[in-house]
C-alpha cells in the first residue's frame, strides 16, 4: 500500500511537539506519495517507488528521494519530472541535487519544456535563487526530433544558457544556429524571450523584399517596450539600389481605448533626391454614457508612394472623426471627414475635402395604430476648394466644380402589418420628410432651398408554405402600389447617383441611396420569391420582380434598371450548402433578354482547399460617371499541398481591357517549430503616377520563442 505524508519536511517525522511557528511553517511544508517511507537515524527520510512530491504548486515525480534534515537538501533518482507552479515549464532530469523547496540545486541529464513549445537540453542543469537556471553545453529546438540518429530542422547550440524566469528572458553564451544538422551563423551572445513572453524588446521576424523598381531589401523589424501599455517598433529597410526605408510604430493602451501611430520615410529612386513617407493614425475610447469617439487620419508625401511601396491599393486619403452611441431604441453619430484624391487626372480642387454628418435615430409606435416607426434627424455639409460656379465639361455631372453643400433633413417612416383569415399579410406604410438645403458658388443651384417628401404604400403578401418530410419551400406573392410626391426649387445630385436594384429595395418606397434625390410618382412592384430549405442543410431563394410607374424619374440611369416606365427584370438568387458552398447572383435584364448589370459571386470552403470567384458586368452610364462598359472578373484560392504547405492564389481580370490588372500568389510553410512565406505581387495597371512591378516577400521565422501560436505539428515518417 502506498503511504502519504502531509508536512514532509517540516512536521509529523521530525516535529516534537507542536509550536506557533511550526503550525506556520507545516502550511508551507512539502506533500509526499511514495511506495514505501523509511526513517534513517533522526535525520534522514527515504521514499521509495513512484514517488510524488506537491510543495507550492509545483509537482515533482521520481522513482527514489532521500531527504537529509541535517542539510535540508534531497538526493533524488530518477527519472524526475518537475512541473512548475503554472504548469507551463517541464523539467525532466535522470538525477538531481536539490534544496528541499525544489528551487535550487543541480541536475544531471537534463531537458526543460516550456510551453510545451521549446526544448532544452544539457548535461547538468543548476538552478538558483528560485528564479535562474543554467545549462552548459545545450541544445535548444522546438521541432520534434523523429529520429534520434537525425538532425532537427533547426537548433541552437551554446557553450552555457541562463534561463531568467522572472524576466522570462533566455540567454545564449557562444550560440551557433544550425539548419539541418548544419552550421549557418555564430552569435557570441543572444537572447530571446521564452514562449510565455508576450512582449520583449528586440529584434522581430526578418524580412526579405524583392522589387522591380526598388530592387532587394532586407527589412530588420525592432521592437521596444515602454511600459505595459505602450511599445514601439522601428523597421529600417535597405536595398540593393541604394533606398532607404525606415518604419515606425507606435502603440498605446488606456483604460478606456487605445492609439496606433505609424509611418515611414524613404529615399530612393523613383523620384530622386526627395524624401517620401506616409503617416497613419488610429485610435477609439469609450466616453462617459456609452459613447464612442474614433478617429482615423492618414498622410501622405506623394500620390505614388502607398502604392510603390505596397502599402495600400486607395486612392483617396480619408481622414475621419467620429462620435456615436448605440442603444435599444436609439442611434446617434456625428462624423468629421477629409478627403484627398490620389488618382491621376481627378482635380482635387473639384472633390469634396471636408464633409461633417450628423444621425439621430429613434425609434417609436403610434399608440393605439400599432405597427412601428423610426424618426430620423440628419444634417450633412461639404466644401470644395475650388470656387468654379460651372460644371467642368470633363465629367458633366451637373454639379458645379466648386459647389459646397449644406442640407438638413427631419423625417419618420411607420409600418404596421395585419394577417387576414385567409394567410394573407396586408402592410399599410408611409414615410415624410423635409430637407433644407443651402448651395453656394453654384451657378445653377446656388442660394437656400427647401424639399417636402412624402410618400405612402400597400402592399400585399401572400406566403404559401408546403412541409415535407425532409424539407420545407415557401412561395410567396408580393404586390406594393406606392403614391409618393416632392415639392421645392431642383437640388443638386451628388449622393444619389450610382443606384442598385436588388432584391432589398425591390419594395422600397425610395430607391435613393442618399438624400439629394426622391423617387416621386404613382408605381406598382410586383415579385416573387421561392425559399427551398431541405433537412440535410442545403437552401434555395430566387426572388424576381420588375416595376410599373406612370411617370419615368429621369434621375435613374440606364445602368440602374429603373429608368423608364416599365423597370428592367430584377432576378436573385443564392445557394447555401453545408458543404461550404455559398452562392449569391443577381442580374437586371430586358424582357428581351439584354443585360444591364449583372453580379455573381461563389465561394467554396474545404479542410483542404477553398475556392471564390466574383464577376461583375454593367454597360456604360453617363448618369453614375462610368464612360465605359465594366466587365471584370476576380479570383481566389488556397490549397494545403500537405499539413505544412499551403499556398494561395488571387487575381483580376478585365475583359473590356483584356488583360489582368493584379496577380497575387504565395507559398508558405508552418510545422511545429519554423514558418517560412513566400508571396509575389504583380501590379500590370499603368497611370501617369503608376508603373507596372512585381514584388517578392520571403520571411523565415523560427517557433518557440515569445507569446504565439504554434504551426502545424511535424508528422515522423516511418
Amino acid at each position: 500500500m502506498r503511504q502519504h505524508l502531509i508536512a514532509f519536511f517540516l512536521c509529523a517525522t521530525f516535529a516534537v511537539a507542536p509550536t506557533p511557528t511550526s503550525l506556520v511553517l507545516a502550511q508551507e511544508a512539502a506533500t509526499l506519495i511514495a511506495d514505501s517511507l523509511e526513517i534513517a537515524g533522526d535525520n534522514t527520510l527515504i521514499a521509495d517507488g513512484s514517488v510524488e512530491v506537491f510543495h507550492q504548486g509545483r509537482r515533482m515525480t521520481a522513482s527514489r528521494i532521500v531527504y537529509d534534515q541535517a542539510t535540508d537538501r534531497l538526493r533524488i533518482d530518477g527519472p524526475i519530472r518537475l512541473i512548475d507552479e503554472t504548469g507551463s515549464t517541464v523539467i525532466v532530469a535522470a538525477q538531481a541535487d536539490l534544496a528541499s523547496d525544489l528551487t535550487e540545486g543541480l541536475m544531471h541529464s537534463a531537458r526543460i519544456v516550456l510551453q510545451e513549445q521549446l526544448q532544452i537540453s544539457a548535461a547538468e542543469l543548476r538552478r538558483s535563487d528560485g528564479r535562474y537556471m543554467q545549462l552548459d553545453n545545450t541544445v535548444a529546438s522546438s521541432c520534434r526530433i523523429c529520429d534520434a540518429d537525425s538532425a532537427p530542422l533547426w537548433e541552437i547550440r551554446a557553450r552555457r544558457v541562463l534561463h531568467d524566469t522572472q524576466e522570462k528572458q533566455i540567454y545564449f553564451d557562444h550560440a551557433q544556429v544550425r539548419v539541418g544538422g548544419l552550421p549557418v551563423f555564430y552569435l557570441p551572445r543572444l537572447r530571446m524571450p521564452d514562449p510565455s513572453l508576450e512582449r520583449s524588446t528586440g529584434f522581430l521576424q526578418p524580412t526579405l523584399v524583392i522589387r522591380t523598381d526598388l530592387g532587394t531589401g532586407l527589412t530588420f523589424p525592432y521592437f521596444v517596450t515602454l511600459g505595459p501599455s505602450r511599445d514601439l517598433t522601428f523597421s529600417p529597410t535597405l536595398t540593393t539600389t541604394g533606398a532607404l526605408t525606415l518604419g515606425l510604430r507606435y502603440r498605446q493602451a488606456y483604460d478606456n481605448g487605445a492609439i496606433t501611430l505609424q509611418g515611414a520615410i524613404s529615399r530612393d529612386d523613383l523620384q530622386p533626391g526627395q524624401t517620401r513617407g506616409y503617416a497613419m493614425a488610429d485610435g477609439t475610447f469609450m466616453l462617459s454614457n456609452g459613447y464612442r469617439l474614433s478617429f482615423h487620419a492618414e498622410t501622405v508625401s506623394d500620390d505614388a508612394y502607398l502604392a510603390d511601396y505596397n502599402i495600400s491599393s486607395a486612392d483617396r486619403l480619408t481622414n475621419t472623426l467620429q462620435l456615436d452611441k448605440v442603444t435599444r431604441e436609439t442611434y446617434f453619430a456625428g462624423r468629421l471627414i477629409n478627403f484627398q484624391s490620389l488618382r491621376a487626372g481627378e482635380l482635387g480642387s473639384a472633390t469634396p475635402y471636408l464633409l461633417t454628418d450628423a444621425t439621430y435615430l429613434r425609434r417609436f409606435s403610434l399608440g393605439p395604430l400599432g405597427g412601428e416607426g423610426m424618426f430620423r434627424v440628419a444634417g450633412h455639409t461639404h466644401t470644395r476648394q475650388s470656387s468654379v460656379t460651372t460644371d467642368s465639361p470633363d465629367d458633366a455631372d451637373d454639379v458645379a466644380e466648386g459647389a459646397d453643400l449644406g442640407r438638413l433633413s427631419v423625417g419618420a417612416d411607420w409600418r404596421r402589418d395585419w394577417i387576414t383569415t385567409g394567410g394573407l399579410v396586408v402592410a399599410a406604410l408611409g414615410e415624410a420628410r423635409i430637407d433644407a438645403y443651402q448651395v453656394q458658388d453654384d451657378a445653377r443651384y446656388g442660394g437656400s432651398t427647401s424639399r417636402s417628401f412624402g410618400a405612402a404604400a400597400v402592399e400585399l403578401r401572400w406566403p404559401w408554405v408546403r412541409a415535407g418530410a425532409t424539407t420545407q419551400e415557401v412561395i410567396e406573392p408580393i404586390a406594393q402600389i406606392v403614391w409618393s410626391d416632392s415639392s421645392g426649387r431642383l437640388i443638386p445630385n451628388e449622393d444619389s447617383r450610382l443606384v442598385e436594384f436588388d432584391a432589398s429595395n425591390l419594395f422600397s418606397l425610395n430607391r435613393f441611396p442618399g438624400s439629394d434625390a426622391v423617387e416621386t410618382g404613382t408605381r406598382l412592384a410586383l415579385g416573387m420569391s421561392w425559399t427551398r430549405i431541405a433537412e440535410e442543410g442545403w437552401s434555395y431563394g430566387v426572388t424576381a420582380g420588375r416595376v410599373f410607374r406612370d411617370t419615368p424619374v429621369a434621375t435613374f440611369g440606364a445602368a440602374s434598371g429603373l429608368s423608364g416606365t416599365t423597370s428592367d427584370w430584377m432576378i436573385g438568387a443564392t445557394i447555401d450548402s453545408p458543404g461550404g458552398l455559398q452562392v449569391a447572383g443577381r442580374v437586371i435584364t430586358s424582357s428581351s433578354l439584354d443585360v444591364t448589370r449583372g453580379e455573381i459571386h461563389a465561394s467554396l470552403s474545404k479542410s483542404r482547399y477553398s475556392i471564390s470567384a466574383g464577376y461583375i458586368n454593367s454597360i456604360a452610364d453617363p448618369v453614375e460617371a462610368r464612360v465605359d462598359r465594366v466587365s471584370d472578373i476576380v479570383l481566389s484560392g488556397s490549397y494545403k499541398f500537405t499539413p505544412q504547405w499551403s499556398g494561395t492564389a488571387s487575381g483580376r481580370y478585365d475583359f473590356v481591357d483584356d488583360g489582368y490588372s493584379r496577380v497575387d500568389m504565395g507559398l508558405t510553410y508552418r510545422n511545429e517549430c519554423a514558418s517560412f512565406d513566400l508571396s509575389l505581387s504583380r501590379r500590370l495597371t499603368t497611370s501617369t503616377n503608376l508603373q507596372p512591378s512585381t514584388t517578392i516577400d520571403v520571411s523565415f521565422g523560427l517557433i518557440g520563442f515569445g507569446a504565439g501560436s504554434s504551426g502545424a505539428a511535424r508528422q515522423c515518417r516511418r
